[in-house]
């Protein structure tokens, strides 16, 4: 390989290199700048050198000077281990911070003269936070429980070590089945009952639940029915006694969610079926809202403010997500029967199957239909189809999660929905003209 290329050629990696060094030097040296002098760990000047001393070892490695660069990283990282060695005998504390950002340092100049300028830069910019949220992490590591740190254990084995190692292809009857998209379902419904766990431990129970409940709902209201439904389920003598409506309220706020959500998708992806759809899931979405305000208006003042989080030894539990993993295959399969067995004819039937778990892939389906197809009136009405499902499901999945006894008040919200969406679907057949 060339050695003598143009200095415009090896400029811009030796620069990222220098920023490289610049950049976790100067957290570096903030955060150590309350040292006595002659114990404080290496600044920003030695920080820039080190990050250029790894770029000129990756030019050296790079063109034809392999043996060079060996001796002359060996000599740096010499320096470093003598250095950083003699630290706590100086300073009295011991830390292998800085020692492990100096050889970072080192490593990502190198990475910058060697074809991975940007992904080097990258990681500093990465390194240099966290290297400055040492505070806030230490906080929040003194605030976490015995019950939270087995929590985040599970939900990591759950979300990524068992989901990349399932296969991502279809099998069984008509290929109904995907391993990996249904234990993503389990990952779903696990991860909201997990956030909504943390989010109790930071808001309070009533702000932490409807948080959860609100940002859940634009991703699957029929997940956060699963979770909430489940700590219904759980009340006992621990539990505040405004527990049960605080819970109804987080059902109906991310149903109230849902209908928004799926409002604005068929606004941008299947238009010509807005202002139908409109009419016949507005109402319901509104008695939604008014069931939550009803059901907070009933809780005590303080529990409005702040209330402490419902402690639990288990964030989540598995069995209800396996449950709601295997419907979804079952109802996966009744989707491809359908298409098998009534073809175009069977359009309306179709979304209604697949939209009763996920209303999203009724209205990608929607789409993705010729133009002319199905006539703007009735493409709403049969939007709303999979919606009245689904809304109905969430109330089942709420009476068998919960029992009847204390699922009743949270499915009361869905199934008023529902009835609302009934009547304005025999309005608006009504309103079809013959």
């Amino acid at each position: 390989m060339d050695v003598d290329l143009p200095y415009h050629a090896l400029a811009p990696g030796l620069a990222i290199a220098l920023l490289v060094g610049l950049l976790i030097g100067v957290e570096r040296g903030w955060q150590l700048r309350r040292e006595a002098a002659g114990s404080r760990v290496a600044g920003i000047r030695t920080f820039a050198l080190i990050g250029i001393s790894g770029g000129g070892i990756g030019l050296l490695a790079s063109h034809g000077q392999p043996l060079l660069a060996a001796v002359l990283a060996a000599g740096v990282v010499a320096l470093l281990v003598i250095y950083y060695a003699r630290v706590p005998e100086a300073s009295g504390s011991l830390s292998v911070t800085s020692g492990i950002a100096a050889l970072l340092t080192l490593a990502l100049g190198v990475a910058a003269t060697s074809g991975f300028a940007v992904p080097a830069l990258v990681m500093a910019a990465v390194a240099t936070a966290l290297l400055s949220m040492r505070q806030p992490l230490h906080r929040w590591l003194l605030g976490l429980s015995e019950a939270d740190v087995k929590a985040m254990v599970r939900f990591v084995i759950i979300a990524a070590a068992i989901l990349p190692l399932l296969p991502d292809r279809n099998f069984g009857p008509y290929g109904a089945w995907n391993p990996q998209q249904l234990w993503l379902v389990v990952v779903v419904v696990c991860g909201f009952s997990f956030a909504g766990y943390f989010a109790n431990r930071r808001f309070g129970a009533t702000r932490g639940t409807l948080v959860t409940a609100a940002i859940g709902g634009l991703y699957s209201s029929t997940a956060v029915s699963v979770a909430l439904s489940q700590r219904l389920r759980e009340q006992g003598p621990g539990n505040p006694a405004a527990e049960p409506r605080l819970l109804a309220a987080g059902i109906a706020i991310a149903s109230a969610t849902m209908f928004a959500r799926v409002l604005v998708l068929t606004g941008l992806l299947a238009p010509f079926a807005l202002p139908r759809l409109a009419l016949v899931i507005g109402p319901a979405g509104i008695v939604a809202i008014g069931f939550v305000l009803w059901l907070l208006r009933g809780l005590p003042a303080s529990d409005h403010a702040a209330s402490p989080a419902v402690q639990t030894t288990n964030p989540f539990e598995l069995l209800p997500a396996f449950g709601f993993a295997l419907l979804v295959a079952v109802l996966a399969l009744l989707v491809r029967w359908a298409e098998a067995r009534f073809g175009d004819a069977g359009i309306a039937t179709l979304l209604a199957i697949t939209g009763a778990m996920d209303v999203d892939a009724a209205i990608v389906t929607m789409h993705g239909l010729a133009p002319g197809t199905v006539r703007p009136d009735l493409a709403g009405m049969i939007l709303a189809l999979p919606i009245l499902l689904n809304t109905l499901l969430k109330a089942g999945i709420v009476l068998v999660n919960a029992g009847a006894r204390r699922g009743w008040l949270a499915a009361l919200p869905l199934l008023a929905s529902a009835v609302f969406i009934i009547a304005a679907l025999v309005l608006a057949w009504l309103m079809v003209p013959a």
